[in-house]
């Protein structure tokens, strides 16, 4: 198999009619795929998408491409494998209609035989359209990659290798392997398959061969059992990977198709009593949800920024990931292989109920299934994998009509892929909204905010109790979102429900994980979010509320706001101070660290949303005068706190107030080194320190020394001293060139802007900013260049291979 990457050469522009001719302002422009239509489009608050899409608009955009196809591929089968087009993708080879697909996020192949023109120029025209039909930021257009794949008529099936992996001693495993081989010709086909799993060093551990009698038009799966001596076993902590290999051989043994596919070995267990068990051993999952977007890229999947965004959720503490609420793309999942990052994968937002106005539950009733297979024929060779989710806050649910939809569902996964658990996102109000008057004309995000502990009685009422049983009872592990008032309730009601926090509130997290570690039928929390998006904008902001002219919005973040605001870690893979809680709630930092609330606001009134952190950042250079008020807390897992500054004890005070694992002092604003002690049992556990930055210098410094040619390099900018002190109140303008490469994402953190990530100048937040850059094709090194006003330039240099 020739398995081309189609991602260059290609342009877009707006969709036009039969009748209409482009001008300048609708001319076409060339791109590099994967590509985000939407991202750089102006913003306006009577945007139709809405805080939605952070007042992105929608649009309906055409791409196109040519390429030459060679006479030989005449005996050749030729697709198109496209992973991702957002959305109702259609698709023309050659001016004729060849494929629509409406789902946004389902990978799908167009045979481009019937249409291809061999011995000359073709070309390729893919139309995508975006408009009120999602909860989120979702990007547009071709925003996953694209491959151009050439094969033998008688060859492996696209993702037609799977490898399982049940039946596992210490001295052996046994791997279960299946290869579907299609046969496009009018004959019978006699074919062999090989297969070879190989370890990490390349070494061969287990081979096997079979052959494969294929009818004309048909397909044919190949099976071979096959045991690995002493595997090497994939888990979180040790990620191990084999390779299975697979040729596919003529009768003269010449190879004429050929694949590869990852291979994890590991064994999963779960019941009530002893909870989720991966090689036999206990797994708490220590879960962030995440949007598909990936900041100042956009909506794109790349494979750099897949591995970056899952190597800093792993270092974070996270060891689980929900792909929240739509399929995960292959390039993520194989950072999660790599990185030992396990995944709840998700189908959907909607089934048949609609939450906006042009959303997927158009046509689900016919398409699920289509959509369900699409998800495991990506996801079941990732030992990743370990949960697949059929919905999220499913508005019907709770009706017979919902639980029958329920089953089916999760049967249908289970038919496709038996290896693997079932569970679903319960919101028991969201789900009965129709019987609950009294909130059933509310937002139901901004509902949410306000019941506060309303919704957790309710939640744990007998009402909710009886309407969602029947669509718990055909899941493996039942989701709750913002539930864990049923943790111990279902202990008692259901003594054999396991259950999964599938969406919590981020400041929770220390009661949270307790209830995790206490009840072992409670597997795990997966907190919203570990990584800020675009859309849904401002929903996890911090308000001043005597700003002059401020009305309360509820959820929705005013324009322009563009970012959730919500985050463990920015957009620009930051890590902020609710990351560094998190990581002392789920015992895995021992050190404390110093969040500063912003002194310029000290003492005004705020309101927050339950996404909301403090506004606080790990800082001890403020542009105030010296003895400005200011509040400190320190997060620590320990009885009480020495605040110090420059040595000097400010004052102790016991953790615990104004929650779990926080200390708070007030005390006054003094240049100088502030340090924090935490003691149990009056025994110094940890300490840590912020320092007041000297004067400011311009700091560019790429995140690694090299980057593959058709990869992506990352660059931090910064205003910071001499030593790489922060100065998070010098933030300014800065302006980037790039030599040997281009530009393609430059953003920071800052959730309230009107900053494109498409532009070449950004204000830094909080002393930090973030550009990404692709090579040029001959290019043997990337050089960008950086400025600032009053601090002159700086430059980084990525090498290119």
């Amino acid at each position: 198999m020739i398995r081309i990457p189609f991602h260059d050469g290609w342009s877009v522009g707006p969709k036009l009619g039969a009748f209409e001719s482009r001008t300048a302002a609708t001319a076409s422009v060339p791109v590099t795929l994967p590509h985000d239509a939407l991202r750089n489009l102006p913003r306006s608050a009577e945007s139709g998408q809405g805080v939605h899409a952070g007042y992105i608009p929608g649009g309906v955009f055409e791409y196109a491409r040519s390429f030459d196809v060679p006479r030989e591929w005449a005996d050749k089968t030729v697709r198109i494998e496209f992973e991702g087009v957002y959305r109702d993708a259609t698709v023309f080879v050659n001016g004729d209609f060849a494929a629509h697909e409406p789902n946004g996020y389902t990978a799908f192949v167009v045979d481009a035989d019937p249409f291809l023109r061999f011995g000359e120029e073709n070309t390729l025209t893919v139309e995508a359209r975006v408009h009120r039909d999602s909860r989120w930021y979702t990007g547009g257009g071709i925003y996953r990659p694209v491959h151009l794949v050439v094969a033998d008529p008688v060859h492996i099936a696209l993702d037609g290798t799977t490898a399982t992996t049940t039946d596992i001693d210490a001295d052996r495993a046994i791997v279960e392997i299946a290869t579907i081989v299609e046969n496009g010709t009018r004959h019978t086909a006699t074919r062999r398959v090989r297969w070879s799993i190989v370890d990490a060093d390349g070494a061969a551990v287990a081979t096997g061969d079979a052959p494969i009698t294929v009818l004309p038009g048909e397909q044919a799966t190949a099976r071979l059992r096959v045991p690995v001596a002493q595997p090497r076993l994939w888990g979180p902590d040790s990620p191990y990977l084999y390779r299975l290999r697979t040729e596919l051989t003529d009768a003269a043994g010449a190879v004429i198709d050929e694949d590869e596919t990852p291979l994890g070995i590991r064994r999963l267990q779960l019941d009530a009593a002893r909870g989720l068990r991966i090689n036999g051993e206990t797994v708490d999952l220590r879960g962030a949800c995440i949007h598909h977007d990936n900041g100042p890229l956009g909506a794109i999947s790349v494979a750099d920024a897949e591995q970056r965004r899952v190597r800093r959720l792993k270092e974070a503490g996270f060891n689980a990931i929900r792909s929240a609420h739509n399929p995960a793309s292959r390039a993520l999942l194989d950072a999660c292989d790599r990185e030992g990052m396990l995944v709840m994968d998700e189908l959907t937002d909607v089934w048949t109920k609609s939450k906006t106005a042009f959303d997927s539950s158009i046509g689900f009733d016919e398409r699920w299934r289509c959509d369900v297979a699409a998800l495991v024929a990506k996801d079941r060779s990732h030992p990743s994998v370990v949960l697949y989710s059929i919905g999220n806050e499913i508005l019907e649910l709770a009706t017979p009509h919902g639980a029958t939809w329920s089953r089916r569902l999760a049967e249908e996964f289970r038919r496709l892929d038996p290896t693997r658990f079932v569970t679903n996102g319960i919101n028991g109000i969201i789900a009965n909204l129709g019987h609950l008057a009294e909130i059933a004309a509310a937002d139901p995000n901004t509902m949410m905010a306000d019941m506060g502990e309303r919704m957790a009685l309710m939640n744990a009422s007998a009402f909710i109790t009886d309407s969602i049983e029947e669509s718990a009872a055909v899941l493996d592990v039942v989701g709750f979102n913002y539930a864990d008032s049923r943790y111990d309730l279902d202990a008692e009601l259901f003594p054999n429900r396991v259950i999964v926090g599938s969406e919590t509130f981020p400041d929770r997290i220390a009661s949270l994980w307790a209830d995790v570690r206490r009840l072992p039928h409670v597997i795990g929390d997966f907190t919203w979010t570990g990584w800020d998006y675009i859309g849904e904008a401002g929903i996890g902001r911090v308000d001043y509320t005597d700003a002059p002219g401020y009305e309360p919005t509820g959820t929705a973040g005013p324009f322009p706001y563009l970012l959730a605001a919500c985050g463990d870690i920015d957009i620009t893979g930051h890590r902020l101070p609710a990351s560094f809680y998190r990581e002392i709630a789920y015992g895995l930092r021992t050190e404390p660290t110093i969040a500063v609330h912003r002194p310029q606001h000290h003492g005004r009134p705020v309101a927050k949303t339950p996404w909301s952190w403090d506004d606080v950042v790990s800082s001890w250079s403020w542009d105030v005068a010296p003895g400005s008020p200011v509040t400190v807390d320190v997060y620590a897992d320990a009885e009480e706190v020495d605040l110090l500054l420059d040595g000097v004890s400010i004052g102790r005070s016991a953790v615990g107030s104004p929650r779990a694992l926080i200390a708070r002092f007030e005390t006054t604003y003094r240049r100088g080194e502030l340090t924090a002690v935490a003691y149990r049992d009056h025994v110094e556990i940890g300490r840590s320190s912020l320092r007041s930055a000297a004067d400011p210098v311009l700091v560019v410094r790429a995140e690694h020394a090299e980057m593959a040619a058709d990869g992506l390099g990352y660059v931090e900018i910064a205003i910071a001293d001499a030593d790489g002190v922060l100065l998070c109140d010098a933030d300014r303008l800065v302006s980037v060139t790039v030599s040997g490469g281009s530009l393609a994402g430059l953003g920071s953190g800052r959730a309230r802007t009107e900053e494109s990530f498409g532009a070449d100048a950004v204000t830094t937040f909080d002393g930090r900013a973030l550009a990404i850059v692709r090579a040029d094709p001959t290019a043997d090194q990337v050089r960008i260049s950086v400025t600032a006003d009053g601090l002159g330039s700086a430059d980084a240099v990525i090498g290119v291979r």
